[in-house]
């Protein structure tokens, strides 16, 4: 059997892409390496300044990007966002499910409206946006019955977490609860949409340096404190970078994973064997 060459196989031109959260931090990461592959990308976040600015900075390095200011929990905020993509490229590819929130409030501290955000923002989006971008990777697909046919009609990549397989914090309760469904329903996704030939996986990072985390740049004792423990945690005493994650997304979009759905590639420089 002859290879595909390697340019091919990692090549996603003519592809395009919504990332939530894509605005900074992991999420930007992924855009940057998928944008690199030739992907038309689509960054779906809350921060209109951050979206804006992110935007920019892939259309200076000459990739094809778009914003849109998304409430990923609102299901009108989702639709909208799905018709702009298909609006603006005309196609939706791959969907990035990476936009999530992580107050750390104590359960015997937390409030309904607390847990309910958490859920919907974590939860809820990769549902609603799951449901949206899967009705038109379906009707892309071409040559009348889906079901086994050549080619890939679509690729969703979730952003689960370390979390989703052991708790890293106090406080982090209704987090690890959202983080353990999402892997959950990456699994069963991936079983269902399957015979489309979409394939679902999930990315679990562990410690990067975000704007949202602040790791890496300790402002308080306490925080120095934390970080240099969770660091001797990690066999390979760094923290991550979004481009960590973001070189993982871009072998799950590509042919690279041309026979995985289902699976949860852990990201965490050694954390959770510690």
């Amino acid at each position: 059997m002859k290879l595909t060459p390697l340019k091919k196989v990692i090549n996603l031109e003519g592809k395009t892409a919504i990332v939530t959260g894509g605005a900074m931090g992991i999420g930007f990461g992924i855009a940057y390496r998928l944008a690199e592959a030739g992907v038309k990308i689509v960054i779906a976040d809350l921060n209109e300044e951050a979206g804006n600015k992110a935007s920019k900075e892939l259309s200076d390095d000459g990739f094809k990007v778009a914003f849109i200011k998304t409430d990923v929990s609102n299901e009108e905020n989702v639709k909208k966002t799905t018709d702009f993509a298909v609006q603006t490229y005309g196609s939706i590819d791959i969907l990035v499910n990476n936009a999530g929130i992580y107050p750390i409030i104590p359960v015997m501290q937390m409030t309904s409206g607390n847990f309910e955000n958490i859920l919907a923002v974590n939860l809820r989006s990769v549902f609603l946006f799951t449901k949206a971008a899967t009705e038109v990777m379906i009707k892309q697909n071409r040559g009348g019955s889906p079901r086994f046919s050549s080619g890939v009609a679509g690729k969703i990549i979730n952003i689960t977490s370390i979390d989703a397989l052991h708790p890293s914090s106090v406080g982090l309760a209704v987090y690890d609860a959202s983080k353990h469904g999402l892997w959950g329903f990456t699994k069963n996704t991936a079983l269902e949409l399957a015979p489309h030939n979409i394939q679902v996986n999930a990315i679990a990072p562990g410690g990067i340096i975000t704007p949202g985390t602040g790791a890496g740049q300790p402002t308080t004792p306490e925080m120095e404190n934390n970080l240099k423990k969770f660091l001797e945690k990690i066999p390979m005493r760094r923290m991550g970078e979004p481009d960590d994650i973001g070189k993982v997304a871009l072998f799950l979009a590509s042919d690279l994973s041309s026979y995985m759905t289902g699976s949860q590639i852990v990201v965490d420089g050694g954390v959770l064997l510690s």
